[in-house]
């Protein structure tokens, strides 16, 4: 889904498996197995995902490792609550992004290919407080997603339509 450069990294005290034990500690719950497997899973590399992705890319059923459905669901919400990942609709379905340790960007999303590209910009952080302040609005956050296509979505296109062309 994802065609992303690089937006560095924001510096953090705690990593996120601390940061999620402390989560979890705080409301008297504990680190599972499955917390842990899915948690390293998802934070191995950084990528944008949906429930269903992540569920392709773990172990199946009598594997070592699987993690159930219900659990997968469960603690995405809990990684979410932690503050560890960011979750949006897109196309209809809820989008994962790591948002612990990560910095503030917006998104293009290429409709052709379905892929996010991500993107920093601080005359656009300006022109929304600027915008912001003529309103007498304080923003705390906001997530932008511009929709189109791509260059590369452009091109591919072109060429599906020139085969049906061909038929």
């Amino acid at each position: 889904m994802d065609d992303q450069e690089s937006l560095g990294k924001v510096e953090v005290s705690l990593t996120p498996a601390q940061r999620f034990e402390e989560f979890l500690q705080l409301r008297g719950m504990r680190m599972t197995e499955q917390r842990r497997q899915l948690l390293d899973h998802v934070f191995r590399r950084h990528e944008h995902f949906d429930v269903e992705e992540l569920i392709l890319q773990l172990p199946r059923r009598n594997q070592p490792g699987h993690v159930s459905r219900p659990t997968v669901y469960r603690t995405l919400n809990e990684f979410v609550d932690a503050g560890l990942l960011r979750r949006f609709e897109l196309d209809g379905r809820a989008v994962y992004e790591h948002d612990y340790g990560y910095p503030a960007h917006d998104h293009f999303y290429c409709e052709k290919e379905g892929k996010l590209i991500e993107f920093q910009n601080d005359e656009l952080v300006e022109l929304i407080q600027k915008i912001a302040a003529q309103h007498d609005f304080q923003v705390h956050s906001h997530r932008l997603i511009i929709y189109g296509s791509s260059k590369e979505g452009r091109e591919n296109n072109r060429r599906k339509k020139r085969r049906q062309d061909m038929v």
